[in-house]
């Protein structure tokens, strides 16, 4: 993966005020991973519907 979607400093700081657990780096590379699918599918989506615009109803997360 070419570049970091999320803000490693900030996704350490969570877990580690949330569960006193450290981050892997392979952790914030997952969660990169997972952003950008997230963002593909809602730029389908917003195509879909003949927007340019992605919307949150586009950013479907299944498994929450």
């Amino acid at each position: 993966m070419a570049d970091v979607l999320v803000v490693t400093s900030k996704v350490k700081k969570f877990i580690k005020e949330n569960g006193d657990c450290n981050t892997s780096s392979e952790t914030i590379d997952v969660l990169s991973k997972a952003v950008e699918q997230l963002c593909r599918k809602g730029v389908e989506g917003a195509k879909a519907d003949g927007r340019k615009t992605v919307m949150a109803r586009d950013i479907v997360i299944d498994h929450l």
